[in-house]
């Protein structure tokens, strides 16, 4: 009885599976050698005010510079102008280290008259 020989698809496929797996083996183990044990650093920038019917609408990017995941980031932004404040508050469900959000949030009054103020309330550490 004779062995049956592989084809050079098969022998092609094997290989780069194998280049594949050594790739994917080599990601994570630099991954878990080059990161860092700092907590979530979560930076906010604040975008241009859009008007909408009957709102205005800002959006607000949600950065997390960190080595942790951050759940249940709760922010808060105010506009002050013309001796009135107003605030408007969001949560962001999951912000993955070295990832961010984009979220918006509304004001009655015009944001461009005014000065908005960004900040993190808190969040969770998985």
């Amino acid at each position: 009885m004779k062995k049956a020989e592989k084809n050079w698809l098969e022998w092609s496929v094997f290989a780069a599976s194998t280049a594949l797996i050594i790739a994917l083996l080599g990601f994570l183990v630099y991954e878990s050698l080059t990161v860092g044990n700092a907590p979530p650093d979560i930076h906010l920038e604040v975008g241009a005010p859009e008007q909408r019917s009957g709102y205005f609408s800002v959006p607000i990017n949600a950065t997390n510079k960190g080595d942790h995941t951050a759940e249940g980031v709760h922010i808060e932004v105010v506009l002050r102008g013309a001796g009135k404040e107003e605030t408007g508050d969001f949560e962001i469900a999951f912000l993955p280290r070295r990832g961010s959000r984009e979220a918006w949030v509304t004001f009655k009054n015009d944001p461009r008259q005014g000065t908005l103020e960004a900040r993190v309330l808190g969040y969770e550490k998985p």
